[in-house]
């Protein structure tokens, strides 16, 4: 979901002391009597671990002598860790040379120190692709140069060509893009700081015109009172009020740069104009550009602007109709990159761990989700990587899973190192200190290596600059730990997880310090890129499969006991070690071993390990079968090496006592099986590892070939009445973790927990999980950060799965208490309580009727006081068209040679009023790796294109105004009958209902109580295993939200306990228990309308007369159809009307009609003509209507319980809404009749001005439905001041969406007032408003 780099306040290491060995199988045997070689083993790794330091540590870590300034630079950049010194300085030619490396992430910065070129002149970066699609822009708009050379661009402003591109065709591609969109949040907001003050500054220059000019008026004109002077005044006043409320209302969107691309006859050229990003109008000119191409053709990039310092490159897509402007999404890919191949040669202690190696920059981070990796952006990316024939994949992003090693991007990523032997590396993640907190796809996926976070003393000391360094080197407390859910050892290796590195320009410095599991894989990835330079220089055969071997197999394990390979893997990655393996094994055929377990009498769940946490299953043996199934490349010759394959395999248990196996295995190239006993009623509580692994009994320097992770769990069981279970006198220092397993009691919900630290002088954090696995569930997981500034208690509640092992895991921060020599005691208690019921999530069905709940308390005592509450809704809707088809171009094809499909679905949503709304797609939601779609994407847009929101799997919530909205689904996967499926998605919009309108509903002791009334319940207190009925109502008919359809679902959460905890100075705090349940109402049909069903009142008139008028009422409602585009059209159309009028002299609402008719119809080409039969027409309904009858008609009152009075009330006010629609439109008219002919002949404004007088008599001109022609009268009188007032007010009452017009309006007051500044903040707002189309996918 996000990257895996940790904040540095968060970083922190495991206390457990760095042991050997380079194989674990080493270790597990030194658990049975070879103690004495394991120890030799731990000498050795402990001497390697110290030797970033100049000197050696004692007591708590006490540093005894100082870095040098090399060491200090070296620590910087760490490599002595994974041995890649000692490699280099034996093999200075395998550097990484001949070695291409993908980095998945969110974009590589070309310009960023050290990534230019490698130590044998080699460009660094090959190609740099956005492969989310979030830079992309849509180019199909094709233009032709004018006379003067000049085009105007998709933003509509005029641009002149360099007249030395060659372009064979004259075709210019044009498309604009927000700049914002394309930057990062830093940089926006550093970007609208500079950008304010420079705007700041000038429109405080306008306000001390503005007010200078108001000053010197009231000089002038203090006994000036006529109207005239007054409207001036005011009109000076409304310019300084509109100035210093626009200084409070900017909201700066940033300024759009136009693209324009074309072919030179050779390549796709793409130039970029940048001048609204510029202070000065002659800088960023679209002519001053140097052309760019498709990245990888040229290798060039550049910059926006000095103000920004973001450099970009550019790629042409799909024949010119798409161009990407590739930026990064943030700083992390590019401090990645570096990680793994920076090249300095003035500083070659800050070099990358392979400098040689050159790179290509994949963007799976999409800048419109912040930085989120998507389904899209890893598939392209996947593309990318086959088709540079990439060597290794770093990917340093990744999320938890529902399901490990399952989904569409896990099955690709397969074929891509199963089939194109891709080495394929990743982080594990930042999720520790608990166990099962690997993510996906690094910890979870077979074929994917995935890399814990390792820190050494030296880097503590120089990267992290701590006063007192650790003394050995461990594993930094956050970084995730295994086994996954299906019993994988999760964690493949480790690498030191810190560094400093470069990062982009735009963060305004070269290079800085980050850490995180996002660094350790780079590090990994740059030790193994060393590996493949040299096999390849030495004609060794690679694969992902033999290389996987070597690293595993020779790392040098960190830890006290075996169980700390749910930690660090098979330990620290030791390159020159690794290579001596490879060496030995060169002549082996690549082959990896695919293991399968099931537990005996079931075949479903499969799993990959071993993996036992519930109680009830320690109490007896288990018995598992395990496939083991040999797995050659692709391609593989079936005579040369599938039919010779056979293996005389020697398997081994780490401890015969509980993990039994047979001695012996015959593997041929189809596989076998072979069964484990597991027996683990005789081990202590706690957590517990073994292993099964298989060696070559012809060779055994091989070391294992395969494993078979075994991991064991027993849980204590909490006692008393409530169950409680409790730790005492625990002492802490800087990195120490403490880890319990407690089996939660049936009938539990949630815990009271009590922490008590005490014993230490300096502040203390530490880091506080649980975690529990549930099945098909993502594991259920609490964290909190706890800071003890002094010794104290502090208090937690969270709710708990009964029945199921709770992992808790209490971790000293680090850097918490460092340089103090007092350790932390800490008391710890849990409480277990809870209330359960006959039911999990509540739903009522709609009825009168309420829900019987019945609530037991199986542990202690508890307060029943139930509390449920409905604040949103969710509207089911079905797409109103979808489109399903193919994807063009190269970046969309996968390396079968199957296209990808994408299916467009198309939903309406209308909002009466602002809300703050999500889609949510059940079906796809919440799920990157672990789905079998590709990828989902989802738009907002109002109906001028303006895209309010966008996202995927993981939707947010935005607030949108009042007004129609269009919410586009785009669903990609390369079989188009899945797709299909699709075409009738049901997608809901869920509604945060306001606080005034959230439903609280009731609880009663009586089935009829949400009748009645009678028999409220509130409050119980239950006794340990009695159980207590109870009702809860559903929510009153006049408490439901205002147009919530039938089949709408209102949904909420219950709850039934109270916590209680008692605080330090014996006080109480109650409140409501975390454990809560899913609440929902089905929205039931509305009443039926009483008024419809009794009909109207009776009409006194004869069936003729009725007749008459509907004939006559038809008539009319035809002239809306007919069309006035071509000239027979017009003809008929003034036929027609032309007749009706004959026919219905004086005729006011056909007349209206009519008029409504000329208003929508477009002109033409003979505007004039038509402004004036509009005049005419406007002139028709005015004269209709008798104006003296109307005034003293409504100088009356009618007698609201008359019929016939309110008829005619409601005819004489339909006469006066037409009479002023009129007057309004011959107003409107008139001005835009002025506005053709140039000047303002006075006749013409005359009739404005009497028009004006009229209409002011009938309606509140001041009103937004008529106040455009108050706008219009204050500007010909040239209070432009009063004009821009009127006019933003009608904009703000004016629904959504904005009208186009009125903006255009807008700008017009603003060109004309001089006010250069606002009215360029307006245009940008323009681009943001009304877009010229849709943002591509």
């Amino acid at each position: 979901m996000r990257n895996y780099c940790s904040p540095l306040s968060s970083f922190s290491y495991a206390s457990s002391p760095v042991i050997t060995s380079s194989l674990l199988f080493s270790l597990l045997s030194a658990r049975h009597g070879d103690e004495r070689r394991g120890g030799s083993r731990r000498a050795r790794a402990r001497a390697i671990m110290r030797s970033g330091l100049s000197g050696g540590g004692s007591g708590k870590g006490k540093r005894e002598l100082e870095f040098t300034e090399q060491d200090f630079l070296a620590s910087l950049m760490p490599k002595k860790e994974i041995g890649a010194d000692r490699f280099l300085e034996k093999n200075p030619e395998f550097d990484g040379r001949g070695v291409l490396v993908a980095i998945f992430d969110s974009g590589v910065d070309p310009a960023a120190a050290g990534l230019q070129e490698t130590p044998d002149g080699k460009p660094k970066i090959l190609d740099v692709i956005d492969c989310t699609g979030s830079g992309d822009v849509d180019t199909s708009k094709v233009v032709k140069a004018d006379d003067d050379g000049c085009i105007v661009g998709a933003s509509g402003a005029k641009l002149a060509l360099n007249p030395s591109w060659n372009n064979p065709s004259q075709e210019w591609r044009v498309g604009c893009k927000l700049v914002y969109e394309l930057f990062t949040e830093t940089l926006i907001s550093r970007l609208k700081k500079e950008r304010k003050k420079k705007w700041d500054e000038v429109n405080q220059e306008a306000i001390s015109e503005a007010l200078k000019q108001l000053n010197e008026f009231d000089k002038n004109n203090a006994k000036d009172e006529d109207l005239k002077s007054k409207k001036t005044r005011e009109d000076l006043q409304n310019r300084l009020d509109l100035l210093r409320k626009q200084a409070d209302n900017y909201d700066d969107k940033g300024p759009v740069i136009d693209i324009v691309t074309w072919n030179d006859g050779n390549v796709w050229r793409v130039a970029v104009d940048t001048q609204n990003l510029e202070d000065c109008s002659e800088k960023g000119k679209l002519a001053d550009f140097t052309p760019m191409t498709n990245y990888r053709i040229e290798r060039k990039y550049s910059m926006f602007s000095k103000l920004d310092a973001c450099s970009f490159v550019t790629n042409v897509y799909d024949e010119g109709n798409v161009v990407s402007v590739v930026t990064d999404c943030s700083a992390h890919a590019t401090h990645v990159a570096g990680i793994t191949a920076a090249y300095h040669p003035d500083e070659p202690l800050l070099n990358g761990v392979a400098p040689g190696a050159q790179l290509i920059s994949c963007k799976i981070g999409d800048s419109r989700l912040g930085s989120m990796e998507t389904g899209t952006g890893l598939t392209r990316a996947l593309i990318a990587a086959v088709e540079h024939k990439c060597d290794l994949i770093n990917m340093s992003y990744g999320e938890s899973t529902l399901l490990p090693d399952y989904g569409r991007v896990i099955d690709l990523a397969n074929e891509v190192v199963n089939k194109h032997r891709l080495i394929f590396i990743s982080s594990a993640g930042n999720a520790g200190p608990a166990l099962t907190t690997v993510g996906a796809p690094g910890g979870t996926s077979s074929s994917i290596i995935g890399v814990g976070a390792y820190v050494s003393p030296a880097m503590a000391a120089g990267a992290h600059s701590v006063v007192e360094p650790p003394p050995e080197g461990l594993e930094y407390t956050w970084s995730s730990r295994g086994p996954t859910a299906d019993g994988d050892v999760g964690v493949s290796i480790s690498a030191p997880g810190g560094a400093v590195a470069p990062v982009p320009t735009w963060t305004l410095q070269s290079r800085k310090l980050m850490n995180g599991t996002s660094m350790a894989s780079p590090c990994a990835c740059g030790g193994v890129a060393l590996l493949v330079s040299a096999m390849k220089a030495d004609g060794i055969e690679v694969s992902p499969y033999s290389v996987r071997k070597a690293i595993e197999n020779s790392a040098l394990f960190i830890g006290d006991a075996p169980e700390d390979t749910l930690t660090t893997g098979r330990g620290l990655l030791q390159v020159d070690s690794a290579y001596e393996y490879i060496q030995q094994a060169k002549c082996l055929s690549p082959v990896s071993y695919g293991i399968t377990i099931n537990q005996v009498g079931k075949t479903i769940p499969t799993f990959r390990g071993i993996y036992i946490r519930e109680s009830s299953v320690c109490l007896q043996s288990c018995e598992w079968t395990v496939q083991v199934e040999p797995k050659f490349h692709e391609g593989a010759s079936n005579l040369d090496l599938l039919v010779p394959f056979e293996e005389k395999i020697q398997l081994h248990s780490s401890d015969k006592s509980v993990v039994q196996v047979p001695e012996y295995l015959l593997l041929t190239n189809n596989g076998r099986t072979f069964n484990v006993v597991v027996d683990p009623t005789g081990i202590t509580e706690g957590l517990h590892y073994y292993e099964v692994y298989g060696t070559d009994s012809k060779a055994s320097w091989r070391g294992p070939v395969f494993r078979v992770p075994v991991t064991v769990i027993k849980p204590v069981k909490p006692l008393g009445q409530p169950p409680v279970f409790s730790l005492s006198n625990l002492s802490f220092y800087p990195g120490h973790i403490e880890r319990r397993f407690i089996d939660v009691p049936r009938g539990a919900s949630w815990v009271e927990v009590t922490m008590r630290a005490s014993g230490f002088d300096t502040p203390r954090r530490f880091y506080i999980d649980t975690l529990q696995l549930c099945p098909l569930k993502r594991p259920v997981k609490w964290e909190s950060v706890v800071t003890f500034p002094s010794p104290s208690l502090k208090c937690f509640t969270f709710s708990v799965q009964p029945g199921l092992t709770l992992e808790l895991a209490i971790a000293q921060f680090w850097s918490s208490g460092m340089g103090s020599h007092e350790s932390t005691s800490v008391d710890f208690e849990v409480v277990f309580h809870g209330i359960s019921t006959d039911r999990g999530g509540l739903v009522l069905d709609g009825s009168e009727s309420p829900a019987q709940i019945v609530a037991t308390s199986f542990l202690g005592s508890e307060k029943l006081a139930p509390n449920a509450f409905l604040d949103k809704i969710r509207i089911p809707y079905r797409p109103v068209d979808s489109k399903l088809g193919p994807l063009l171009g190269s970046r969309d094809r996968l390396p079968s040679g199957k296209q990808i499909i994408a299916l467009t679905l198309t939903y309406k949503v209308k909002l009466d009023e602002g809300a703050s709304i999500k889609p949510s797609i059940p079906l796809l939601n919440n799920r990157i790796y672990d789905n079998k779609f590709e990828s989902q994407f989802y738009m907002i847009a109002d109906q001028n294109k303006r895209v309010y929101s966008s996202g995927d799997v993981y939707p947010e919530y935005v607030s949108l105004p009042k007004g129609e909205y269009t919410l586009y689904l785009y669903i990609r996967h390369e079989d188009i009958q899945l797709l299909e499926k699709l075409k009738q998605l049901v997608l809901f919009i869920e509604k945060k209902l306001d606080n005034k309108d959230k439903i609280q509903l009731s609880f009663f002791s009586q089935p009829d109580g949400p009748v009645t009334g009678d028999g409220t319940f509130r409050s119980s207190v239950l006794v340990p295993g009695v159980p207590e009925a109870f009702y809860v109502g559903p929510p009153s008919k006049d408490k439901l939200p205002k147009n919530a359809s039938a089949g709408s679902v209102l949904v909420g959460s219950v709850t039934y306990g109270t916590v209680t905890l008692n605080s330090k100075n014996g006080s109480q705090n109650n409140q409501k228990s975390p454990a809560s349940y899913d609440l929902s109402f089905v929205v039931p049909p509305s009443k039926v309308d009483e008024d419809k069903q009794k009909g109207g009142s009776t009409c006194k008139k004869s069936p003729t007369e009725r007749l008459a008028e509907e004939v006559r009422d038809t008539k009319i409602n035809f002239i809306s159809n007919l069309k006035r585009e071509t000239e027979e059209e017009k003809s008929i159309w003034h036929k027609i009307t032309s007749a009706l009028k004959e026919e219905y002299p004086k005729y006011t609402p056909m007349l209206a009609k009519i008029l409504d008719n000329l208003v929508s119809a477009s002109a033409n080409q003979d505007k004039g003509s038509h402004l004036k039969e509009i005049i005419e027409t406007a002139d028709e309904v005015i004269e209709s209507i008798d104006k003296e009858e109307l005034a003293k008609y409504l100088s009356l009152k009618s007698d609201p319980d008359d019929d016939e009075a309110q008829e005619l009330k409601k005819k004489m006010e339909g006469k006066r809404d037409h009479l002023v629609e009129a007057l309004y439109q011959k107003g409107l008219a008139l001005e835009e009749l002025e506005s053709l002919k140039g000047d303002t002949p006075v006749e013409t404004s005359d009739k404005f001005e009497e028009n004006y007088k009229e209409i002011s008599k009938w309606a509140d001109i001041k009103s937004s439905k008529y106040s455009m022609l108050l706008i219009i009268r204050e500007r010909r009188s040239g209070r432009l001041g009063t004009a821009l007032k009127v006019l933003n007010d009608k904009i703000q009452e004016e629904a959504e969406p904005a009208k186009k017009k009125l903006y255009e309006l807008k700008l017009a007051l603003l060109d004309e007032m001089g006010w250069r500044h606002v009215a360029s903040y307006e245009r940008q707002w323009m681009q943001v408003r009304f877009p010229s189309s849709l943002p591509l996918f």
